[in-house]
């Protein structure tokens, strides 16, 4: 069996955070993690029992991938699973954040992860088999107003992985989708959902999301929602548009959008 090697994006708090030390447990693990926060990059890479090196860079940068990739021929010699988490969001109406907030969410969540998989791909085939996990959201399947920037972007990654997953099967690269919803954080705890008996189903922890991502790449599910349920409601929209629009433009998808820091969640992913 050939050891676990695995670029993680994103890594210094929140999800990536949570996946590095879900992975790091996994035997023969061997992490690579990359963010822009070097100091909390070193701090998490000195406590994780796994063998651990870092790149701390801005996935953005023109210079990123083949930064990362050099790291990773450095120290390793293939590579088996990468996992696209790095993300970020900046809520504003069309009509307020226009074309440069759409453009700003592309860059980051989407322009980033396709440049990142481009220079690492022909590593992870001569790996395979191998996998790719991405992670989108619930806002890749459902648009809330204000975030439409944020869904778009989502929406292209989940579209886009879909296609890769097909490209990439018959060499035994696998591709991954993961949906995470309403994720606390220490950041954003999501106090106001959590104490609401209606919502709370619709708030998970970073270390489900993390779990979400072993299956969806060592266990090479196709897709995975966290939670659980918000995968019916994205199978609702499909067959009744008309209802989950009413829903989603009411009091209640109102107060998610406005009051709790919802949308934060995955800007701190990027740092």
């Amino acid at each position: 069996m050939q050891a676990l090697v695995a670029v993680i994006t994103g890594a210094s708090s929140g999800i990536g955070e949570a996946t590095a030390r879900r992975l790091a447990r996994e035997p023969g693990a061997q992490l690579v993690l990359v963010a822009r926060r070097e100091d909390r990059l070193s701090a998490l890479a000195a406590e994780l029992p796994a063998p651990t090196t870092y790149v701390a860079v801005d996935l953005t940068d023109d210079d990123a991938p083949e930064r990362v990739l050099a790291h990773v021929g450095e120290h390793h010699d293939r590579l088996t699973v990468l996992v696209n988490n790095a993300g970020a969001a900046w809520r504003a109406k069309f009509a307020d954040g226009g074309y440069a907030n759409v453009q700003r969410h592309m860059a980051v969540n989407f322009d980033a992860v396709l440049r990142l998989s481009e220079a690492l791909l022909p590593l992870l085939r001569s790996s395979a088999p191998s996998a790719i996990v991405n992670v989108s959201s619930t806002a890749g399947r459902i648009a809330r107003g204000g975030t439409g920037a944020y869904s778009a972007s989502k929406f292209a990654l989940a579209g886009w992985s879909d296609s890769l997953y097909a490209e990439e099967k018959p060499g035994g690269v696998h591709v991954g989708l993961v949906l995470p919803g309403f994720i606390a954080t220490e950041g954003f705890p999501q106090a106001e959902l959590v104490q609401k008996r209606l919502t709370r189903w619709t708030v998970s922890t970073p270390e489900a999301a993390a779990e979400a991502i072993v299956e969806a790449g060592l266990g090479r599910k196709p897709e995975r929602y966290v939670p659980r349920p918000y995968a019916g409601l994205a199978a609702l929209r499909v067959v009744a548009p008309r209802l989950v629009r009413r829903i989603l433009t009411g009091g209640s998808a109102a107060a998610l959008t406005t009051r709790t820091g919802a949308d934060e969640k995955d800007s701190a992913a990027a740092k």
